[in-house]
């Protein structure tokens, strides 16, 4: 079956009426679920089991990062900050990777024992020191440090049988604003920005399998920011890199998506410039708005989301019974001082 081109959330820690009623609907692909949505394993497995009575082929996905992006926490490993990895490899590379490679297939394995589909990882934004929010997010400085951790990051990934999400392209961390509250303008010329930022996009681009863009206006290339930007999903993208993967938008919400107007507006541009799905979180009424424009504008479905379903192959307990999960969380564990 098809799935439509919205991915949204709910509020709590099960579904009410109007939220099934929501993800009924033809034209909802997908739900996001944050840290507000999890209390506990058994919890989450009777949220899961609901969301799927309603749609058993909707995407379910999350944000588990790491460090500080990690929604699922009680009951789930401690992931430490992707930082940690480049710091290790100053001292250690071969270790850095292997443990890169450890952290991508717990995470992975762990989500996907619990129904979920995908977690948005791993950063490949270059840590410049200017960008707050991504910061420690960021495996490294240097993109060829950060192209080899992050590419065993989604090797691990694979290995537990999730699709890896590479974000946020072509780059976040050479700006200081924001994009959740700002709207950030990167006033580099596009050499600049390809020689840095989009080096791991790049070099990566065969191995990962969806991206989300950037909300940053890259002003020497397009005026409008990467995820309306036919320039850098299509020209870029789809033609130069040959990306044949899922193209989500970042969440429409942000404040650095308002520059393309309402939140009807702001799909429509989206869609157009070829995101295959646009995420609208944390506002009922603007996936509602969403929701009404895709119903009176129907999107022909994208064929790629159905690449996004998870093959787990372990249901929760016979993950944490495997050999292959005890080496990976002693080996992962030392590395947060929370774990």
């Amino acid at each position: 079956m098809s799935l439509g081109p919205l991915m949204l959330d709910i509020d709590g820690l099960s579904t009410t009426p109007d939220d099934r009623q929501l993800l009924a609907q033809p034209q909802v692909g997908g739900i996001i679920l944050f840290a507000r949505n999890y209390q506990s394993p058994a919890q989450l497995a009777e949220l899961i089991a609901e969301i799927r009575a309603v749609r058993p082929e909707i995407v379910i996905a999350v944000d588990q990062e790491g460090g500080r992006v990690q929604r699922l926490r009680e009951g789930f490993t401690r992931l430490p900050p992707m930082a940690v990895f480049g710091k290790l490899y100053e001292t250690d590379p071969a270790k850095a990777k292997k443990l890169a490679y450890q952290a991508g297939w717990l995470m992975a394995a762990e989500v996907l024992a619990e129904g979920i589909d995908l977690s948005f990882a791993p950063v490949l934004d270059v840590d410049c020191g200017l960008s707050d929010v991504i910061g420690d997010r960021a495996f490294a400085q240097c993109p060829q440090v950060l192209t080899t951790l992050s590419g065993a990051f989604i090797e691990g990934m694979h290995k537990a049988g999730m699709v890896a999400t590479a974000k946020h392209y072509p780059g976040h961390g050479s700006v200081k604003a924001d994009s959740h509250i700002a709207i950030p303008v990167d006033e580099r010329p596009f050499a600049d920005i390809d020689a840095q930022d989009l080096q791991p996009f790049r070099a990566l681009s065969s191995l990962y399998d969806a991206v989300m863009p950037a909300h940053v206006i890259y002003r020497a290339v397009d005026e409008k920011p990467a995820g309306f930007s036919r320039y850098w999903l299509q020209t870029l993208l789809r033609e130069e890199m040959a990306f044949d993967g899922v193209i989500f938008s970042d969440d429409l919400s942000m404040e650095g998506a308002s520059v393309a107007g309402s939140f009807a507006e702001r799909a429509e541009a989206a869609l157009e410039a070829g995101c295959d799905m646009v995420l609208v979180c944390n506002n009922r009424d603007a996936a509602l708005e969403v929701l009404d424009y895709l119903n009176q504008t129907p999107i022909q479905p994208s064929q790629r989301l159905a690449r996004l379903a998870g093959k787990g192959v372990f249901s929760r307990e016979k993950l944490r019974a495997s050999q292959q999960w005890h080496d990976a969380v002693a080996a992962i564990a030392p590395l947060t001082d929370e774990s």
